[in-house]
Formats: C-alpha cells, sequence, structure tokens
C-alpha cells in the first residue's frame, strides 16, 4: 500500500513540476506544438520504462516521477512524447515476459 502511495506523491509532484516548468518555456497562449521535443521524449521513456517495469520502490518513484513531469505539461505538449514513453515501455515489458 505505500508503494502506491509514493508513486502517487511522485507522479503528482512531477506534473505540478512539468507544469511549471512548461508554463516557464511556453509563455505564449495555447498553441499546439507539433513538433517532437527529444529531450521530453527521452525523459518520458525513461521515466515509463522505471516506473513499469522496475522493481525497487525507489526506481518506480523517480520514474513517475519523470513521467509525471512530461504529462503534466500545458495541453498540447508532451502528448507525443508521453504515447511513445509508454508504448517503449509496454514493449519493454512484453519483451520481459517473453524471456
Amino acid at each position: 500500500m505505500l508503494n502506491y502511495l509514493v508513486y502517487l506523491l511522485t507522479f503528482v509532484i512531477g506534473s505540478i513540476w512539468g507544469l511549471l516548468y512548461s508554463y516557464k518555456l511556453h509563455g505564449e497562449p495555447y498553441i499546439v506544438d507539433s513538433k517532437l521535443d527529444a529531450k521530453t521524449c527521452i525523459i518520458s521513456i525513461v521515466g515509463w520504462n522505471l516506473g513499469i517495469n522496475s522493481g525497487s520502490i525507489i526506481l518506480g518513484g523517480i520514474g513517475f516521477l519523470l513521467a509525471g513531469f512530461v504529462m503534466g505539461e500545458r495541453p498540447g505538449y508532451g502528448r507525443k512524447e508521453t504515447a511513445i514513453g509508454l508504448v517503449v515501455a509496454i514493449i519493454v515489458y512484453l519483451a520481459h515476459l517473453k524471456w
């Protein structure tokens, strides 16, 4: 039960952190950024892989912090990166089941 509380708290903290970062980076009103941001894509891939595939509460918490950071960005930003991170993490999880 403590694991889920840690994961939830770190995800919420990461979401708030990502929202603050996104407002600082993009000051303009709602504009959808159509290009893929490589930096947040890497953060999302690492975060979702740590959150889903690690067996440690500490690494899982760090992973959900990073995943929440990307998901918590302003509307229109981070959606592609989150989808890529989730797909890669699910593929790694399924590949791990095969081995």
